[in-house]
């Protein structure tokens, strides 16, 4: 049973042997030579992050269309990279299933029955794709990936304030986020600069995750206390989002979080504590989650109108898609209608539900299904056990070594927890402010899987595989 697992998670295939041996390898360090004649290439990892860094930066503030060119500016980048290298690209099993996603989503374009909507959805995932290569390359290194994640912070620091701002001082509601029978009417849902505030809650839920990692990772008490004020600032303000969605999200990426946290701090204490460290945080938690549901009306509010039912008209609303979705899915169930929310538009009004008009299947499970098909959202499961499987492989390893930098990984893990468990009601994770940092999170755990001795991408303080 062990044996299959690790061959279904690659943990035994030699990935980099099989890259080497590969057609495609043949392209690698075809630049070399004019890469080592060049000054500025010699910067190469540093000018790579420096593009994701502005990727990261300027999503909350710019259009869909200039987030676009910097990551075709970053597929550009490690494509060059790439071919006047002088070392084995750094492939990992992730690596591996996102480019089968990918082929699959690909196919799955041929097979559409709009095609030409569907390619553009497929460009767009290509241009995600593109960005992971750079990033899961430049965050080997200890030092860019702490530089990266840090801009991140900052940037959804400015975020925060504006959003906290607009619970203090007020803002016009840009479309209808409340029920009109619902006591909350009148409350303001603070959207900061995304302009939508179920969409600043997914943005929010990984940046709550990272300033908590800080608090640990980051040296010094002064570093220190400026990470636990992110983590009110962000954690407030995603609260007072009033969404849902991202609430569980935020709760199930905690919880998470708060797990791997007590596994990693056990090793720390006597054999007592350790043994009850899990139950009594665990408890502690849920007290403090039913506290402050039974104790602040509108939290109470928001929570119960998810067991509504259709009595909610925002539950009604996703219910009315879903079923429409369903039937989508039971008409093209192999390979999906091909990917992205062009695709969508153009097929999903044959089977909408009168009145009930959606850009999307406000479901990422829904979404995969209905794009790709059972086949991509195979390929889909398997790339987060993967990538799950990896994430916790590392994470063991660097806390043997008691590497705090670890919490980076952690941080990670949660995240992705998080942003699943909102994507089940939602699919704000689809615009580039959010699918940026989906893959950041598969990146950063990339970035941290051990390469053979001797090997230049050995920047992950990672010992080498033998």
């Amino acid at each position: 049973m062990n044996s299959v697992w690790q061959q279904l998670t690659f943990a035994t295939v030699p990935v980099q042997q099989w890259v080497k041996t590969s057609y495609l390898h043949r392209l690698v360090g075809s630049l070399q030579r004019w890469r080592q004649g060049s000054w500025l290439m010699q910067w190469g990892e540093p000018l790579g992050a420096l593009l994701v860094a502005l990727v990261l930066v300027l999503a909350p503030y710019v259009s869909t269309a200039l987030i676009g060119i910097l990551m075709v500016a970053c597929g550009a980048f490690w494509l060059l990279l790439t071919l006047s290298d002088d070392d084995t690209p750094g492939i990992t099993p992730i690596h591996l299933l996102v480019l089968l996603y990918t082929l699959v989503s690909l196919v799955s374009v041929g097979m559409s029955p709009v095609k030409m909507a569907a390619a553009d959805g497929f460009i767009k995932l290509a241009l995600n794709v593109a960005l992971f290569f750079l990033m899961a390359r430049v965050l080997r290194s200890p030092r860019l990936r702490s530089t990266v994640i840090t801009l991140y912070l900052l940037t959804t620091t400015v975020v925060s304030a504006y959003g906290l701002r607009q619970w203090f001082f007020g803002a016009q509601a840009l479309a209808t986020w409340v029920d009109a029978q619902s006591t909350l009417v009148g409350t303001t849902r603070v959207y900061s600069y995304l302009g939508n505030p179920n969409l600043l809650a997914g943005y929010l839920i990984p940046a709550c995750m990272f300033s908590a990692a800080a608090v640990f990772v980051w040296k010094r008490w002064l570093p220190k206390a400026l990470a636990v004020v992110l983590t009110l600032l962000n954690s407030a303000c995603l609260v007072l989002t009033f969404s849902r969605g991202g609430w569980l999200g935020y709760v199930a990426g905690s919880f998470v979080f708060l797990l791997l946290l007590v596994h990693w701090l056990s090793q720390y204490l006597p054999g007592l504590w350790r043994r009850w460290a899990m139950p009594l945080v665990l408890g502690v938690s849920v007290a403090l989650v039913c506290g402050a549901v039974m104790t602040v009306a509108p939290l109470r509010d928001r929570v119960f109108s998810m067991f509504a039912g259709r009595a909610d008209s925002s539950n009604n609303f996703r219910l009315n898609v879903w079923a429409a979705v369903q039937d989508m899915i039971r008409d093209r169930p192999i390979l999906g209608i091909g990917p992205g929310n062009t695709a969508f538009n153009r097929i999903y009004p044959q089977y909408q539900r009168t009145g009930y008009t959606a850009l999307s299947a406000y479901s990422v499970v829904l979404e995969i299904l209905v794009e790709t098909g059972v086949i991509g959202f195979t390929c889909f499961l398997w790339l987060l056990t993967v990538t799950l499987s990896q994430g916790l492989q590392q994470l063991q390893a660097l806390r043997r070594q008691r590497l705090w930098d670890g919490f980076w990984l952690v941080a990670a893990i949660a995240a992705i927890a998080g942003m699943l468990t909102h994507g089940l009601v939602d699919t704000v994770w689809y615009r580039p402010q959010i699918s940026t940092l989906w893959w950041l999170m598969l990146a950063l755990i990339a970035s941290y899987y051990p390469y053979k001795a001797g090997s230049r991408f050995r920047a992950s303080g990672l010992p080498p595989n033998p």
